[in-house]
């Protein structure tokens, strides 16, 4: 007679193999999906190249006349060199993460593979969609978040660092040609060149503290954290006082990244998404544990919704996940209407920390 234990194993066994089977059979469906929308990505990067390369010759063609054209014919020139470069890069950056998501989709694709053939598992396993409830693995999901914060990047300097700097050879081509004819109109225009420089390195320092700041690594979270909140208060007016309690000290660096870009995160979804005009940060160092909190007055959400994939735009579930991998927990307390209150633990040890504050 066939032991209890038996038949359970054997079932989940049966079940493992049967849902590993199912998501092989929707990786097949992604990597088609995504095959398509490379060729297409492709056609129009090839599409954008040949209009990018007539527009810079007729640019080059009326430089030859730049002194009798009326300053809006030249502007007009160089603002749609601008624009076609811009979206020729944005959708090379597309066609390059589309690429990526592929090599990640056939790589998954090849372990699922695997693992049926080790299991004896095979195509007598009834096809069927993948079941409603499923997740995708958290290292997708965190993937996902990565590539969507590079694009975020990757949009803000096309937007302000591009276009400034196409800015820059208009401006450097009127003066070089009113040097000698018009030295007024040249000094004018050499002023605003320096003024627009000026901003777009601000931005472009701005965009280097984002993606990651050096004074994490040099001075480390708790300063970061306060310069940020700064740096945020004046781009967005709103005010982020950052009240710190316990012993400040420096922790294990994934420690500290990790409790730097929840703060990050949870301060632009209150910005971005709930519209808040109140938002208070406070971080506890105890001795075994850094505790921080990130509360705002917003709109406020669903909670629910928000962790279960409804609103793609929050990633909490993700924050969630980057903090649980770390032996975390993340409490969240939010009503439509209500504001936000987000709390986070990560465990520390005696060791990890240094032996006195900063």
């Amino acid at each position: 007679m066939v032991s209890t234990s038996r038949m359970d194993n054997d079932f989940s066994l049966d079940s493992f193999l049967e849902e590993t089977h199912k998501d092989y059979e929707q990786t097949q469906r992604d990597l088609k999906e995504i095959d398509i929308l490379i060729k297409q990505s492709a056609a129009e990067v090839e599409r954008l190249a040949q209009r990018n390369s007539q527009v810079t010759s007729y640019t080059r063609q009326l430089q030859t006349n730049f002194e009798t054209l009326p300053r809006e014919d030249i502007k007009e020139a160089y603002e749609a060199l601008n624009d076609v470069q811009q979206r020729l890069f944005t959708m090379r950056g597309q066609l390059e993460k589309l690429q990526s998501d592929q090599r990640n989709l056939e790589r998954l694709a090849d372990f699922q593979r695997k693992i049926i053939e080790l299991t004896g598992g095979g195509a007598a396993l009834p096809k069927a969609g993948r079941r409603a409830g499923v997740e995708q693995p958290n290292v997708i999901r965190v993937i996902q978040t990565e590539e969507a914060v590079r694009q975020g990047l990757v949009r803000k300097m096309h937007d302000s660092v591009a276009s400034s700097i196409s800015n820059f050879i208009l401006q450097a081509e009127i003066c070089q040609r009113f040097f000698d004819v018009n030295p007024d109109r040249a000094r004018t225009e050499l002023n605003a060149l320096k003024s627009s420089a000026g901003a777009t390195f601000s931005n472009v320092k701005d965009f280097i503290f984002d993606l990651r700041p050096m004074m994490l690594d040099d001075l480390g979270v708790i300063p970061t954290l306060r310069r940020y909140a700064e740096s945020f208060q004046e781009k967005n007016g709103v005010p982020v006082p950052v009240a710190v309690t316990g012993v400040e000290r420096r922790l294990e660096s994934h420690i500290e990244v990790t409790v730097f870009r929840n703060v990050q995160e949870l301060l632009q979804n209150a910005m971005n998404h709930a519209q808040a005009s109140q938002i208070q940060v406070h971080v506890d160092m105890g001795q075994d544990q850094v505790t921080a909190v990130v509360e705002d007055n917003g709109s406020g959400f669903n909670v629910d919704d928000a962790l279960g994939g409804g609103n793609k735009t929050i990633g909490l579930a993700t924050l969630r996940e980057r903090t649980e991998m770390l032996g975390g927990e993340l409490n969240i307390q939010s009503n439509l209407g209500q504001g936000t209150r987000v709390e986070f633990i990560i465990p520390i040890s005696d060791e990890a920390g240094l032996s006195g504050p900063f």
